[in-house]
C-alpha cells in the first residue's frame, strides 16, 4: 500500500512525505510499473519509487513548464512554449545537481532523490546524463538520423534510470548494468511505437532518418501513406527494422532477469514480460503502428488483449497444442543453469497466450511437465514446481480478466501440493470464461492416460453400466481426463525434434504437425502466425477424399463453458523424448 514502504525509510516526517510524493507521482503517470514494484522486496521500493517518481516528474516538466509549480493544487494551467519550458527544466536541472553535490534538498520530491543517492551510492553522473538528454530532447523536435543516434536517445532518457537501479536490485558487474540500460531502452522504444501516431501529428518522429530515406519519404508522408495498400509492403519494412532494433535490446536485457538479487528477479521478469508482449503487438499490428500506436500495458504490467481491435481468425486452427521443447538448450547456450531455461520458458508461454487470443484460436493445450520428467535431478523439479505454481498465481487475475478458461490435464495425485492447490484455485476462477481454453497439462503422459480410460470403462462394464460389445470411440473419450477437450488441429513442436513424445495421442489423431526448430524461449507471435498459415495452407481430408470443410471430425465439438506467459505453462519444462 501507498506509505507504507516509505515509513520503512526512517528519519524525518518531511522525508517519510518526500518518498509518499515519489510513490504518487509513479502510481499517478507510471502505474503499470508501480503495480509490478510490489514484487521488488519491502525494504527497495521506497528507493526504487524516488529515482522513478523524479524521472516522471522531470519529464513532464520539459513537456509542461507547469508541471511541478503546480502539481497538486487542482487548478488548471497552460502549457509554456519552448523558450519558457526550457528555462524552467534549466532550473529543475540546476537544483537537482546542487542539492546532489550539497547532500541535501528541502524540494517536496527532489528530498527523498538526495537521500537515496546517498543511501545508495548511486553514480549523480548518471542522473545528469538522464537531465541532458531529456532537456535535449524537450527543446528541439527530435534529429533522429541513425540508428545510433536513435540508441543515444533511448540511452539518455531511460537506459540511465534503470542503470541507477542496478544498485537497489543487487545487480552486480558490467554486465547486469548493462542488461538493464537495455530493458529500459526497450521499454522507451516501445513507448515511441506506442505514442507513434501523437508524435507523427504533432511533427515529432523519432524513426531514423537513413531508413525514412532509403523507402524516399518524409515524416509528413508515414501518416497519409500508412492507409494506402500500394505503400504498406515499404512501410511494413520501415517498422521491422524497428523492431529489429528491439529484439537487439531485448537479447540485451536477458541477463538482467538472473544477475539481479533473487527477491528482485519476479519484478524483472515481468517487466522484460511487458516489453516483449508490446515487441509481439508490433509483429502484429506492422504498419498500422502508424495510425494505431500499439496497445498500451494495462496496470498489472501486462498487454492485455485489445477487445476493441478485430481478432485474426481466417483459417486459424480452433485448438494448437505445443509440446515446449528446448528450455535447457536454450539455458545451456547461455552456460546458465536450468532453471534460467525454466524462466525463460515462463515468458514464452505468456506470450503464446497472448498470441493466441489476438489470432483467434479458441482452444490452447500445453505441455508442461510429462509423466517421464520425473527423473529429472530433484533440484530442478522442486525449481520447476516453484516456478510454475507462482506463475500460475502471479498471472491468474490478468488471465481471468482477458477471459480465459484453465484446466488441467494430467495425474492429479503426485505433483507438488503447492502447484495441485495452485491449479485448482485457478480452474475454480476462470472456470465460466469463455474467450480462449488453457489446458495445462502437468504430469501428463499419453499412454497413462488410454490406460487409465480403459481401466475405468472396464470398470463401468464389469458394474453392469455398458455392454463390452457395445463400446466405440466417444465411449473411451468420456473417461480421459478432459473429455471434452476438442481434438487437435495444428501441433507445434520447438526445438527441431521431430516426434509427439507420448502427448494427446488420442486427441492428435488428425492433426496436422509442424516442428519448428526455434528454442521455445524464443517462440513468438511471430512465429505463431507462420504456424497458423502453414496449417491454412495444408488440405486437411481425415483419412477420406472428401475436403475437411465438408467433414465434422471431433476437434469441432465445443468445450464445456463455451471456452484460451509476464502464468500458467509458465516454467514449462521439455517433454523428455
Amino acid at each position: 500500500m501507498a506509505g507504507n514502504g516509505a515509513a520503512a525509510v526512517g528519519g524525518s516526517s518531511e522525508l517519510e512525505e518526500s518518498y509518499r510524493v515519489c510513490e504518487q507521482e509513479v502510481a499517478r503517470r507510471l502505474a503499470p510499473l508501480r503495480a509490478i514494484s510490489d514484487m521488488l522486496p519491502p525494504e527497495v521500493r521506497p528507493y526504487f519509487h524516488a529515482v522513478n517518481g523524479f524521472a516522471s516528474r522531470s519529464d513532464r516538466i520539459a513537456d509542461d513548464a507547469d508541471a511541478d509549480a503546480h502539481e497538486g493544487d487542482g487548478e488548471a494551467h497552460t502549457v509554456a512554449g519552448p523558450a519558457e519550458r526550457g528555462r524552467r527544466f534549466a532550473r529543475w536541472r540546476a537544483d537537482t545537481l546542487a542539492e546532489l553535490a550539497a547532500g541535501h534538498s528541502e524540494h517536496p520530491l527532489r528530498r527523498a532523490l538526495v537521500d537515496t543517492v546517498r543511501r545508495w551510492e548511486l553514480d549523480p553522473a548518471l542522473i545528469e546524463e538522464f537531465l541532458d538528454a531529456t532537456l535535449a530532447d524537450g527543446a528541439r523536435p527530435p534529429a533522429v538520423e541513425t540508428h545510433a543516434d536513435l540508441r543515444r536517445h533511448l540511452r539518455g532518457v531511460a537506459g540511465t534510470i534503470t542503470e541507477l537501479w542496478a544498485p537497489l536490485l543487487g545487480a552486480q558487474g558490467p554486465q547486469a548494468v548493462g542488461a538493464l540500460s537495455a530493458l529500459g531502452e526497450a521499454c522507451q522504444l516501445a513507448d515511441i511505437l506506442e505514442d507513434l501516431p501523437l508524435d507523427l501529428a504533432a511533427g515529432r518522429c523519432y524513426l531514423p532518418q537513413e531508413d525514412l530515406r532509403r523507402l524516399g519519404l518524409t515524416v509528413g508522408d508515414l501518416g497519409r501513406h500508412a492507409r494506402r495498400r500500394d505503400h504498406r509492403a515499404a512501410l511494413d519494412g520501415l517498422v521491422e527494422r524497428q523492431q529489429a532494433q528491439m529484439h537487439r535490446l531485448l537479447e540485451q536485457a536477458l541477463p538482467a532477469t538472473w544477475l539481479a538479487a533473487p527477491g528482485c528477479r519476479p519484478f524483472l521478469h515481468t517487466l522484460l514480460l511487458g516489453a516483449q508482449l508490446q515487441y509481439d503487438e508490433v509483429a502484429l499490428v506492422r504498419s498500422r503502428v502508424l495510425t494505431e500506436g500499439l496497445t498500451p500495458l494495462s496496470s498489472d504490467g501486462i498487454t492485455p488483449h485489445r477487445r476493441d481491435h478485430p481478432v485474426s481468425s481466417e483459417g486459424a486452427p480452433a485448438h494448437v497444442a505445443v509440446i515446449m521443447d528446448g528450455n535447457r538448450r536454450w539455458a545451456e547456450a547461455r552456460r546458465l543453469p536450468a532453471q534460467q531455461g525454466h524462466q525463460a520458458g515462463q515468458r514464452a508461454a505468456l506470450r503464446l497466450v497472448n498470441a493466441a487470443l489476438r489470432l483467434g484460436i479458441r482452444h490452447l493445450s500445453l505441455y508442461a511437465f510429462s509423466t517421464e520428467n520425473w527423473d529429472r535431478p530433484p533440484e530442478e523439479l522442486t525449481a520447476l514446481f516453484d516456478s510454475l505454481a507462482d506463475g500460475l498465481t502471479r498471472s491468474a487475475e490478468g488471465l481471468h480478466a482477458l477471459g480465459v478458461r484453465i484446466r488441467w490435464c494430467g495425474r492429479r495425485d503426485r505433483v507438488d501440493e503447492s502447484l495441485a492447490s495452485s491449479i485448482a484455485l485457478v480452474e475454480s476462477l476462470t472456470s465460466n470464461n469463455g474467450t480462449l481454453s488453457l489446458t495445462v497439462c502437468v504430469d501428463y503422459g499419453g499412454r497413462e492416460e488410454l490406460a487409465a480410460a480403459a481401466r475405468s470403462l472396464a470398470a463401468e462394464a464389469v458394474a453392469g453400466g455398458i455392454r463390452p460389445e457395445a463400446i466405440g470411440p466417444a465411449d473411451l473419450a468420456r473417461h480421459l481426463y478432459v473429455p471434452d477437450l476438442p481434438d487437435v488441429d495444428l501441433l507445434i513442436r520447438t526445438s527441431g525434434e521431430q516426434r509427439i513424445s507420448n502427448f494427446l495421442p488420442w486427441q492428435l489423431a488428425y492433426a496436422e504437425l509442424l516442428f519448428d526448430p526455434t528454442p521455445w524461449p524464443d517462440y513468438d507471435l511471430a512465429r505463431l502466425r507462420g504456424a497458423v498459415r502453414a496449417y491454412a495452407a495444408r488440405e486437411r481430408r481425415f483419412g477420406a477424399g472428401v475436403p475437411a470443410q465438408s467433414r465434422q471430425p471431433r476437434d469441432d465439438r465445443p468445450a464445456a463453458a463455451a471456452p484460451a506467459p509476464t502464468r500458467p505453462g509458465e516454467g514449462c519444462t521439455s517433454p523428455r523424448p
